[in-house]
Formats: C-alpha cells, sequence, structure tokens
C-alpha cells in the first residue's frame, strides 16, 4: 500500500466555525498520509466569518451548502467526494495522532467485515472540565442518549486495532461521527449520498449485516463540544431541533432500536436525581476522575435543553435559517 494508497475524502460541515476549525484543519495537515492522496472538502452554509478563508488556507475545496440542515451539507460534499474512504469529521473537532487516518485505512483494508472505524474521545489541555466529561467520560455527547445507548462488546484486539460490536438483538447505538471512517463502496451500498444521516449509515449497515466496526487503540477525536453548561443546553435545544427535522425526512431513529432504557425513563432519571447521583459516585470510584461532578447538572441540563428544543420546533418549524439562528458559539479554552 505504500506504493499506491487509496484516496481519502475528509468532509466537513462548517457554519461561521472561525474560532475552532484551523485546529480542526491544522490537526488533519499533520497526518502522516500523503497531502497528494487526500482532499478536504468543506459543505459551507454560507459562513460570515474567516471560516472560508482558513478552509483555503488548507486547500480545502469548499461547496455552498444551501440546505436547511447539517445532513444536507454531508449529503452534498459526498456526490463530490472522489475518495475510495470517507472520513467525516467535524469542525470542533482535532484528530488526536499524526497516523489516524493511514491505520485508519490499512485497518480497514485487513478487516473487510468491518463497516468502519470509530474514533476514541479523548481529553485534551484546550478543553474545560465539563467538555472532557462530556465528550471522554460519556463519549457521547447528552446523558439521556448515555443512558438509552447499548454498550459495545470487543471482540478482539491485534495490535492498535479493536473489534467491536453490540449485543445481540439491539442496534441502539449512535455509531457514524466525529472522525468516523468509512469505504466509500459501503456508503454508496445504502445510498448514503442521497439519504445520509449521520448516524443512520451505520444503523443501515448493521442491519444489513455488518454489525462489526473498529476503533484504533488510544486514538481518535478531541471533541470540543462545548466548553460550558449553558452553552450544553443551548446546543441541546439546537441539537433536538435538528433531529426532529431529520426525522420529517426520514423516521429511522437508533433510539427505537432496542435502547437499554426507554426515552421517557432516561428523562426521567435526569431529573429525579438518584440515578445521577449513583452515577457520579460510580465513575469518581472507578475513573478518580473529579470530572464526573458534571454529571448531575449536566442531566438537568439535557432534559431542560431537549425540552427547549421541542418547544422551539414546534413554534418556529417554518424558520429555513432556524438551525443556523441557533448554534452556539464554540471555542477552544
Amino acid at each position: 500500500m505504500d506504493a499506491v494508497w487509496p484516496r481519502v475524502s475528509i468532509i466537513i460541515p462548517t457554519l461561521d466555525t472561525e474560532a475552532i476549525l484551523e485546529n480542526c484543519l491544522a490537526s488533519i495537515a499533520r497526518q502522516t498520509y500523503p497531502r497528494d492522496d487526500y482532499e478536504i472538502i468543506l459543505a459551507d452554509a454560507h459562513s460570515t466569518d474567516r471560516t472560508r478563508e482558513i478552509g483555503k488556507k488548507f486547500g480545502a475545496v469548499i461547496l455552498d451548502d444551501n440546505g436547511k440542515n447539517m445532513e444536507e451539507g454531508k449529503r452534498l460534499a459526498l456526490q463530490h467526494a472522489t475518495g475510495e474512504y470517507i472520513v467525516f469529521v467535524d469542525a470542533d473537532n482535532e484528530i488526536t495522532h499524526a497516523d489516524y487516518l493511514e491505520l485508519a485505512v490499512r485497518a480497514l483494508i485487513a478487516n473487510p467485515q468491518a463497516l468502519g472505524v470509530e474514533g476514541y474521545y479523548l481529553p485534551s489541555s484546550k478543553m474545560s472540565s465539563f467538555c472532557a466529561y462530556i465528550t471522554h467520560r460519556l463519549h457521547i455527547s447528552d446523558p439521556v442518549c448515555w443512558l438509552m445507548s447499548a454498550n459495545p462488546q470487543l471482540v478482539a484486539r491485534a495490535g492498535e486495532v479493536e473489534r467491536w460490536v453490540l449485543p445481540d438483538g439491539t442496534f441502539s447505538y449512535p455509531l457514524g461521527a466525529n472522525g468516523f471512517v468509512y469505504r466509500r463502496a459501503d456508503l454508496q451500498s445504502v445510498q448514503a449520498n442521497e439519504k445520509f444521516q449521520d448516524t443512520h449509515v451505520a444503523l443501515f449497515l448493521m442491519k444489513n449485516g455488518k454489525r462489526e466496526w473498529l476503533r484504533l487503540r488510544g486514538r481518535g477525536v478531541h471533541h470540543y463540544y462545548v466548553q460550558t453548561l449553558r452553552g450544553f443546553v443551548h446546543k441541546r435545544r439546537r441539537s433536538t431541533v435538528h433531529f426532529l427535522r431529520v426525522q420529517e425526512e426520514m423516521p429511522v431513529n437508533w433510539m427505537k432500536e432496542k435502547p437499554l432504557v426507554p426515552l421517557w425513563l432516561a428523562a426521567v432519571y435526569c431529573v429525579t436525581f438518584v440515578g445521577p447521583i449513583y452515577h457520579t459516585v460510580r465513575g469518581l470510584g472507578r475513573d478518580r476522575d473529579a470530572r464526573w461532578l458534571w454529571h448531575l447538572p449536566a442531566c438537568v441540563g439535557s432534559v431542560l435543553g431537549n425540552a427547549w428544543g421541542v418547544w422551539t420546533y414546534r413554534t418556529r418549524r417554518g424558520d429555513k435559517k432556524l438551525i443556523a439562528n441557533l448554534k452556539p458559539p464554540q471555542f477552544l479554552k
């Protein structure tokens, strides 16, 4: 493979990401993967800051995203991608290791049974303690979704490559974002260029028989999801509106695929305090990490943000720029 590297397309949806995009693109520029063998495609929803200027600085192809949600931008970029492998990266991601792309492509070549490569969400000095808790400790950046998700099982490990599956009888795990690497052929098999919707692609592939995916030990992304609890509530509001709009187009939902607990019970868990306190104590004891103290306020914030999002969606669903207008500021510590 060293002589002929498969072409890779890195897809990044953007909207006014000046504060975080350069950090993301710099981590891509550090990759050991040959620069001539990968392209960066920004699906930009008409940013008014320096987002496009920063993208051009790193040699990105910039597309005009006229859609009403982020999924349409990813679909647009996927239609223009030329790579044999596709990497979905968000502007608030930073790839942790310079060999991530190289190892991910090698791992997929060696494991044709796997649907893709998922990154670990690792802490960073550029994160607040809240951001490190919500991304690194939960991995799934929302306590409600964290509680509903099935626990992946490690099948085997060979060197840096780990093989993971979900327990039999469930597909309830949001897989496929933040540095996730797919084969283009697998995406085409589920018509992703026409109906791409973030975690649904992995769900379709698992239902088609590819139940296994890979992780690279200790590698993935720093996910600068949000730095403050206040910002988290606003982020959950926007995410809920986005989710409900996506459901209008395609009512596919991993949370209905036999989750560990139903949505209503996860919400009750968050606001009754007993469950969050239990998991806080458990996390403190297991990880010796004081960032677990954020768990209770994050649980309450999640319910508030999600409820706020439902109300916003019902009262402003006709606003075509709603997703853009609800975008909270993101920044590095």
